[in-house]
C-alpha cells in the first residue's frame, strides 16, 4: 500500500497543501495518522460522501476533528466545479482557511485523487491571497503536475478575486 502523500507550498503566510483522500489507497488509519501528525489547522474535503463511504473514511470529519483539526465539507462530483449549494458555504471556509495561513498555519484540501477539486480550491486561494491566477497555476502544477483537472475547475478558481487586503 502506497502512503498518502502531502503536497505542501507556502500561501499568505502559511502551509497550503493538496492530497488525495484518506483510506484511497486501502490504509485509512495509516493514512488518518500522516494528516495527523502534520498537524493542519483546517482540513477541506472536497469529495462526495458516496466517494467517502466507498474508500473507507466516512467518519473522517470526525476523526480528524478528534485530532485537534477543524474540518469543512464541500462536497464536489469528481471532475466538476462547485455547484451552487458549494458556491454558498464557500465564502466562509475559504475566510477561515486565509485566516489560518495568515498566521502561520497549516490548510490541507483533499479530493479522491489529490488533483482535481483539491487543486481547483487550492488555486482559488492562493488567488485570494493575492497571488496572479496564472502564476500561482503554474507554481501549483510544479508541485502536482495534475492540479486543477478541467477548464470548468480552472475558470471557477481563476475567476477569484484577491480578499480585501489580500493584494
Amino acid at each position: 500500500m502506497a502512503q498518502l502523500v502531502i503536497y505542501a507550498l507556502q500561501v499568505g503566510g502559511g502551509t497550503l497543501a493538496i492530497s488525495a483522500m484518506p483510506g484511497r489507497n486501502g490504509d485509512y488509519s495509516a493514512d488518518l495518522k500522516t494528516i495527523a501528525d502534520w498537524k493542519p489547522g483546517l482540513v477541506i474535503s472536497m469529495t462526495t460522501e458516496v466517494e467517502m463511504i466507498q474508500d473507507g473514511a466516512r467518519h473522517f470529519g470526525t476523526d480528524i476533528q478528534g485530532r485537534a483539526s477543524r474540518w469543512a465539507h464541500l462536497p464536489i462530483e469528481d471532475f466538476n466545479a462547485p455547484q451552487r449549494e458549494v458556491q454558498a458555504k464557500w465564502p466562509a471556509v475559504s475566510a477561515s482557511a486565509r485566516q489560518a495561513l495568515s498566521g502561520g498555519g497549516r490548510v490541507l484540501i483533499h479530493c479522491r485523487g489529490g488533483c482535481g477539486r483539491s487543486g481547483m480550491a487550492a488555486l482559488r486561494l492562493m488567488v485570494e491571497s493575492g497571488e496572479n491566477p496564472a502564476e500561482a497555476l503554474a507554481r501549483l502544477r510544479v508541485l502536482r503536475p495534475c492540479a486543477v483537472e478541467t477548464d470548468a475547475q480552472k475558470e471557477w478558481a481563476m475567476q477569484a478575486k484577491p480578499a480585501p487586503g489580500q493584494q
